[in-house]
């Protein structure tokens, strides 16, 4: 019964809304307000687009590899197209060194590296922002 008499007071509200004039809502599509709001919106949409790229790039939130049996253990960038990348695959360690056309194996590790602090793991982007935006809180 509580469900006939919510539908039958938004039908009605509707009904009451659709006989005002339309006039009043109405705007003209060439207007200098309307291609303001417009222009506008695409501005702010595309560049919410551009800060969440930086800020994926940024905070190396893409994703790593599912089964962490290779993990990227530090990175060193030395120009702008250059690093160079500690990788564990499995026990071992090796130096890579990556260009943008290139990657180049410079040394296999005899002894590993002892990795302070917890290991990277493979998780969701909705984890890792949650912990960022956490200890952003605490500081």
């Amino acid at each position: 019964m509580r469900w006939i008499l919510l539908f039958g007071s938004l039908f009605s509200g509707a009904l009451q809304a659709q006989s005002e004039p339309l006039q009043s809502m109405a705007l003209e599509p060439l207007s200098s307000s309307y291609l303001l709001k417009l222009t506008g919106g695409l501005v702010l949409v595309v560049l919410v687009i551009f800060v969440l790229a930086w800020v994926v790039k940024k905070f190396n939130l893409n994703q790593q590899s599912q089964s962490g049996l290779i993990r990227i253990i530090a990175g060193l960038s030395i120009g702008t197209r250059d690093r160079i990348v500690l990788v564990q695959v499995g026990e071992e360690q090796i130096l890579l060194g990556l260009t943008a056309g290139h990657i180049e194996k410079l040394h296999t590790l005899a002894v590993p590296l002892e990795v302070p602090g917890e290991p990277l793991e493979a998780s969701s982007f909705a984890t890792r922002l949650g912990r960022l935006m956490g200890e952003r809180k605490d500081s």
